[in-house]
């Protein structure tokens, strides 16, 4: 017997559902070829001599994507491209330069000298005062949008592999099984910071990857790191009570610059730094109230009613300055009835300014960590355009410093603001 409302064994194997009607995929031939336009071919890939060159020539820690090079190359049909890094990779540049005029069409290399402190400092303008035709920037993520530079940017993070295992290790016997982590660190680093999150987490050490997008996930710039990630109140000047800290960050870099960003953005967390070069961990500190003084001073000095005249910094090293934080600060400053020029400069330094004993006050729109780092050394106060809309009353100097001039929904001083990301000036 069965039960009244239900089937049978044999009712139920006789029971057959409607099936859903099936959905028709239209794949479009453009999107074939799109895809399979990305796809390196195999007389790149496999070409043995080109491979033989780059394993005895390079490093194979470094990911300089050459295959991927010359494919862009080949597909943009580029004749002279430009070669542009920072300086710890220039050793290299002579090197990548042979190997891509052996192996692919280009006609002519060149390599671009001046320092590059960032993806800030892209200079697609210098490269078509050269003739070039296509730019290759290395070590430095996409910053400025490609549909802004004068001629086609490839940009080659040139990520490192690290002993991901060692930093684990070293982290875990520092930090106790129960420990939130932040992990963080360079972009050469990105694909390292997530391996070394999974492994803490399979260790009981809850770890995140913050981002500050559009930045990949724990890539940290100089002026812009993930901010708001809580933490315990970080005891700076009794580094012995450190032991009962639960929330901290692992950053993974080889210096500091960086590191200080995400310290500034988050001043209540805990923050290691592991050096994949010399595999040592380190507990770094900040003086985060020390600076905050320093730059308040120095907004209250340029407050002063005796101020008139402000002279704007646009800074022409690569595309740091952008034109559109330019029309958007002399608008500012007319409205508060300030005087101001425009001064083009590539590098900032004290004797420079002095030349100009008229300025009462100056604001540059190239790095906002020249004013925070360097900005006592002038003998007038050189504010940022954050710091500059603080002076005018136009925004609250806030208890944590913003550390947001590349993210996503900040304010009117930062690059992705909705009135700048164009880069085009609106008011001048």
């Amino acid at each position: 017997m069965t039960v009244k409302g239900e089937l049978s064994e044999e009712k139920e194997a006789s029971v057959v559902l409607p099936q859903k009607p099936r959905r028709r995929r239209v794949i479009r031939r453009s999107q074939i070829n799109s895809r399979n336009s990305n796809a390196i071919p195999e007389s790149i890939s496999k070409n043995k001599a080109l491979l033989s060159a780059i394993s005895s020539s390079l490093p194979s820690d470094y990911d300089f994507e050459i295959l991927k090079t010359i494919w862009r190359i080949e597909q943009s049909k580029a004749q002279h491209v430009a070669l542009q890094m920072p300086e710890g990779l220039l050793i290299y540049s002579c090197i990548i330069a042979d190997i891509l005029r052996n192996f692919s069409k280009a006609r002519s290399l060149s390599i671009l000298g001046d320092v590059s402190y960032g993806a800030c400092c892209v200079d697609d303008l210098g490269a078509e005062a050269l003739g070039a035709d296509l730019l290759v920037h290395y070590g430095h993520s996409c910053l400025v949008p490609l549909t802004t530079t004068v001629i086609p940017c490839l940009y080659v993070f040139v990520e490192i592999n690290i002993d991901v295992h060692h930093a684990v290790e070293s982290f875990c016997k520092t930090c106790e099984v129960g420990t939130r982590v932040h992990v963080m660190g360079v972009v050469q680093f990105r694909t390292s910071v997530a391996a070394i999150a999974k492994l803490l987490n399979e260790r009981d050490r809850t770890a995140t990857i913050p981002q500050a997008k559009p930045l990949s996930p724990g890539e940290v710039l100089g002026c812009t790191a993930p901010a708001d990630l809580g933490g315990t109140a970080m005891p700076h000047t009794n580094p012995e009570q450190t032991e009962g800290t639960k929330h901290v960050m692992l950053f993974i870099a080889d210096g500091r610059f960086h590191l200080e960003a995400a310290m500034i953005a988050n001043p209540t967390l805990r923050a290691l730094r592991y050096d994949p070069y010399s595999k040592s961990l380190t507990d770094e500190r900040y003086e985060t109230e020390k600076m905050k003084y320093i730059r308040h001073c120095a907004i209250k000095k340029a407050m002063d009613p005796s101020v008139k005249v402000f002279g704007i910094i646009l800074g022409t090293l690569g595309r740091q300055g952008n034109p559109g934080i330019l029309g958007n600060i002399r608008s500012l400053l007319r409205k508060h009835g300030k005087k101001s020029f425009v001064l083009l400069l590539s590098e900032i330094f004290p004797k420079k300014l002095d030349m100009f004993p008229n300025v009462d006050a100056w604001v540059q729109i190239a790095c906002p960590r020249l004013s925070i780092d360097w900005g006592h050394f002038f003998n007038k106060p050189v504010l940022s355009p954050y710091e500059l809309n603080v002076c005018l009353g136009e925004e609250e100097f806030r208890e944590v410093y913003p550390m947001d001039f590349y993210k996503l929904g900040s304010g009117p001083w930062t690059n992705y603001h909705d009135d700048n990301r164009r880069r085009q000036i609106k008011d001048i």
